[in-house]
């Protein structure tokens, strides 16, 4: 008789920064993964697709083009698949998109992750766990944001629909005893990262000797965090599913954990870095200065951000440590290889 098969782990956004590094490293482990990713064009779809033919050359992975909109083809991923675990990574990323992009966010933001969440509703998940950000604090300013605060000022409609899946999520945990837990991404940065991010606009404008758009005449502070980093995390949590916490008091609620099985966690660098600064080490890491235009704080940005991961820590035993030195110089060592410059 032959012994069952492994349910695979879904994760959605594999095309994408965040999600093919994870998508690699749960391989890594001896996984089976089912990604999926509708490889759209809101940034260069030559990068999505390099970062997937990596993917589809391991063996243990199956891609799945489809759009989390599509009602039909997520439900039949999840009936299919059968998965395990869910790490949903998809979304439509960037803040300032949502300025003249709206729908997109809620289309894929919201109604997307509604048909994730009925995925594992009908198809019986162990462990959901999912992209949220650092904007959902928005017009908090005590630092360092930490999972207990108040998330109900979110500076733009990014964030707006990161903060709703948050509340989604949490009614199905309530709902159905669906374990989700939310991770609040921070500033991440890396190889094979994102062409909309400062890192990447940065360094492709001093190597062609443009000038760069410093915003906030860069004295804003970020927790900049590197990839891996994040990925240790998100591969972490995703072994340990959410449980309701008995103690939970709804006359003083905590808004980052529940008697559902639900978490909010942080993830991100402690250690914020000035604009400046990392503009610097990017000048050092490239041999060259940057011409910089100094321009205000942009509507929707927040002045800092910075991290506590005292709860990720207690939970996984982990804590960020590639320093923006580390960090940026392995971006740069990938980029100049990538474009062959």
């Amino acid at each position: 008789m032959t012994a069952p098969q492994p349910r695979p782990i879904l994760v959605t956004g594999t095309a994408g920064f965040i999600g093919s590094h994870v998508a690699h490293r749960l391989l890594d482990q001896g996984h089976v993964v089912v990604g999926l990713d509708n490889l759209n064009d809101y940034y260069d779809v030559t990068l999505k697709k390099d970062r997937l033919a990596r993917l589809t050359a391991r063996a243990n992975y199956q891609h799945l083009t489809a759009d989390l909109c599509d009602r039909g083809a997520v439900e039949a991923a999840f009936e299919q698949h059968r998965p395990s675990r869910v790490i949903h990574l998809a979304a439509q990323a960037g803040v300032r998109y949502a300025a003249t992009n709206p729908h997109a966010y809620t289309s894929s933001n919201v109604t997307g992750f509604l048909h994730i969440l009925e995925g594992a509703r009908h198809f019986p998940v162990d462990h959901l766990v999912y992209a949220s950000t650092s904007s959902v604090y928005g017009a908090n300013t005590k630092m360092p944001f930490r999972e207990d605060m108040s998330t109900e000022h979110p500076l733009t409609l990014y964030a707006a629909t990161k903060k709703a899946n948050e509340m989604m999520a949490h009614s199905y945990a309530h709902l159905y005893d669906i374990p989700c837990t939310g991770l609040r991404f921070f500033t991440v940065y890396g190889p094979w990262g994102r062409p909309d991010m400062a890192l990447f606009l940065f360094t492709r404008a001093i190597l062609a000797g443009e000038p760069i758009k410093v915003f906030n005449h860069g004295h804003h502070k970020r927790s900049f965090t590197y990839i891996d980093d994040i990925v240790d995390g998100v591969v972490a949590i995703s072994e340990k599913p959410a449980m309701g916490d008995a103690n939970w008091d709804g006359d003083q609620p905590n808004p980052a954990q529940s008697q559902a099985p639900y978490r909010i966690y942080n993830i991100g660098n402690e250690q914020p870095v000035e604009l400046l600064r990392y503009i610097e080490v990017l000048e050092a890491c490239l041999g060259k200065k940057a011409t910089m235009e100094m321009l205000p704080l942009q509507a929707g940005d927040v002045p800092d951000t910075e991290a506590d991961v005292g709860a990720l820590t207690h939970t996984t035993g982990l804590q960020p440590k590639v320093s923006v030195e580390q960090g940026v110089k392995q971006f740069v060592e990938w980029y100049r290889a990538y474009y062959q410059i």
